[in-house]
C-alpha cells in the first residue's frame, strides 16, 4: 500500500507540472495584459512600467513560470491584482465559507439519496419505482436556478422561514444556510438516486444474486448485506470525486444568496480580470482532484479485497 501510494503521488507531478504550465501559458504569456485591465489604456507609460515591475511581469517568462511553481509549491500564491490582499488568507476564509454551504448537505444528501436508492432498488418494477423515476428524471429537468428562485419566493419571501440572502460569521451564519442546504439536498435528488439505483440494479444482475436467490437466502438478506457492499466501488468513485469541488463552492447558491465563498471570489475575479486569483485556484482544483483520485482507489482496497493495487 505505501509503495502504491508513493508511485501514485510521483505520477501526480507530471500531472501538475503540465496543468501549471497550460495556466501560466493561457493566463500569462496568451491572455490578456493585467496591467492594461488594472489601468485602462490611456495609463501614463510611468505608471504601467511601475505597476509591470511591482507584479514582477517585467521578468523573461521562464522566471515568471519559475516564480509560479514556487507559490504553488509553498501555497502562496500571492497578491491579488485587485484588491492587494494575500491570496492564502483569501482562500482559506473563502473554503471554509464554501464547505459550511456544501458539505453538510452533500454528505447529509448522500445518506438520504442511498436510503431512497436502496429502497427503490428493492421495489423494482413495483408502482413505486415506476413512479419515483418518473418525478427524479423531472426533477433532473428543471434548472438550478429555477429551484433557488422558488425556494427563495416561497419559503423565505412568501413563508418568512428564512433571510432571503446574506450570511454571518460563527453560529449565526445557520440561519443564512438553512435554505441553501435545502436547495441542494432537493437538486442532489434526481440525479444521485438515479444514479445510485443504476449501481444497485447492475448488482443485481451478477452470478452471486442468482446463486444467493438458489440457496434461498432472504431478498433483503441479499440486498443490504451482498448487493449494497459490492455496489459500493461505484458509489465512492462518484462521491469521493465530488469533495474537491465543495471547497469550490456552489457559484449560483453564493451568488444568489450573498454567500462570502470561493465561488463568489472566483467569479468576482473573472469579471476583474484578476488572473492570479484565477491561477490559483485552478490549480488547487487540479490538486485536490489528484488527491481524492488517489483516496478513491485506497478505499477500493479496503471496501472489496479482489481490487489489488499495483
Amino acid at each position: 500500500m505505501l509503495a502504491y501510494i508513493i508511485r501514485r503521488v510521483l505520477q501526480m507531478i507530471p500531472i501538475l507540472l503540465g496543468v501549471s504550465i497550460l495556466v501560466f501559458v493561457l493566463f500569462t504569456a496568451v491572455g490578456e495584459d493585467p496591467v492594461r485591465v488594472k489601468l485602462g489604456n490611456h495609463a501614463s507609460p510611468e505608471a504601467i512600467e511601475e505597476l509591470r515591475k511591482q507584479w514582477n511581469l517585467d521578468k523573461p517568462l521562464i522566471v515568471q513560470y519559475g516564480i509560479f511553481l514556487k507559490q504553488i509549491v509553498t501555497f502562496d500564491f500571492g497578491r491579488s491584482f485587485n484588491t492587494g490582499d494575500q491570496l492564502s488568507t483569501v482562500f482559506a476564509e473563502g473554503a471554509l465559507v464554501s464547505l459550511s454551504l456544501t458539505a453538510p448537505p452533500y454528505f447529509f444528501g448522500i445518506l438520504i439519496n442511498l436510503s431512497i436508492a436502496v429502497l427503490i432498488a428493492f421495489y423494482r418494477g413495483s408502482w413505486i419505482d415506476k413512479y419515483s423515476t418518473v418525478v427524479f428524471v423531472a426533477a433532473m429537468s428543471i434548472s438550478y436556478l429555477v429551484y433557488i428562485l422558488t425556494f427563495q419566493y416561497v419559503l423565505a419571501y412568501g413563508m418568512d422561514l428564512f433571510p432571503i440572502n446574506g450570511f454571518a460569521p460563527g453560529l449565526d451564519s445557520i440561519q443564512y444556510l438553512l435554505l441553501p442546504w435545502i436547495v441542494i439536498i432537493v437538486v442532489s435528488c434526481g440525479p444521485d438516486i438515479r444514479m445510485y439505483r443504476t449501481f444497485f440494479l447492475d448488482e443485481t444482475k451478477a452470478d452471486y444474486v442468482r446463486t444467493a436467490f438458489a440457496k434461498g437466502c432472504a431478498p433483503k438478506r441479499i440486498l443490504f448485506k451482498h448487493i449494497m457492499k459490492n455496489a459500493l466501488i461505484p458509489i465512492i468513485t462518484y462521491t469521493v470525486i465530488g469533495i474537491p469541488f465543495l471547497i469550490m463552492g456552489a457559484f449560483l447558491m453564493e451568488k444568489f444568496f450573498s454567500i462570502p465563498g470561493i465561488g463568489d471570489i472566483l467569479i468576482s475575479a473573472i469579471q476583474n480580470g484578476d488572473f492570479p486569483v484565477i491561477k490559483g485556484l485552478t490549480i488547487l482544483i487540479a490538486i485536490g482532484y489528484s488527491f481524492f483520485n488517489l483516496i478513491t482507489d485506497i478505499l477500493y482496497a479496503y471496501v472489496d479485497p479482489r481490487v489489488q493495487l499495483n
